[in-house]
């Protein structure tokens, strides 16, 4: 990925919130042949390791976790808020006209060897902790041992578990830092109007931007 200096972000705890934030991940393994690609939820845990392990599932018949070899590198990319920017937002247009649409993004890369884990009480705890996490907002939460034992015995048994201990992590904050002031402020503004959940996360990072809170 090209992370010119400037959408660099390095913060281990701003990545580790985004990946939380946003846990649906992209893992992709590379294969002599061709490249393996798939999506599924990945639960943190910050504290292990330099930059943390990711965890997570898939079915046993997914070919995903036939290539973790223990010496197969893979990424995990994690998204956040995205929005077009449109250069009528900026006060350069009227200036001179030299400007172009782009795209504002944040990412996370989060690199390591994978390892398959085929142990049932394992992965018992993980789909509880995973679920525990995505129920926990709401007033009536649903938990594994809702469901029969012999039921979730049995899904256990077509499942197997990932474990990615994180080697690196790459954090790209694609947020306007590059324009100047007064189009950084045009991007704000031209994002409050927007209605939709991406234009507001977007809006938020830029707040929270130290190029945006000295314009």
């Amino acid at each position: 990925m090209l992370v010119p200096k400037h959408f660099a972000e390095n913060r281990r705890d701003a990545l580790h919130s985004l990946i939380e934030a946003n846990p649906l991940a992209t893992l992709i393994v590379a294969r002599r042949s061709h490249v393996v690609v798939d999506h599924f939820p990945l639960v943190l845990e910050r504290e292990s390791g330099t930059y943390g392990i990711l965890r997570g599932h898939v079915p046993i018949d997914n070919e995903i976790w036939t290539q973790f070899d223990g010496h197969r590198k893979a990424v995990a990319v994690f998204h956040g808020p995205q929005a077009y920017i449109t250069p009528k937002w900026y006060p350069s247009k009227q200036e001179h006209g030299k400007v172009v649409p782009t795209w504002n993004y944040v990412v996370v890369h989060a690199h390591g060897i994978p390892r398959v884990i085929r142990d049932e009480d394992w992965l018992l705890q993980h789909l509880e902790e995973l679920t525990d996490k995505h129920e926990a907002a709401s007033d009536r939460p649903w938990k594994v041992s809702d469901a029969p034992r012999e039921f979730t015995s049995k899904l256990l048994r077509l499942i197997v578990g990932i474990e990615l201990p994180i080697s690196s992590l790459e954090g790209k904050w694609k947020i306007s830092q590059n324009r100047p002031g007064s189009d950084r402020a045009g991007v704000v503004a031209g994002l409050s109007e927007g209605k939709d959940e991406n234009s507001r996360k977007m809006l938020g990072l830029m707040h929270e931007c130290r190029a945006f809170a000295d314009s």
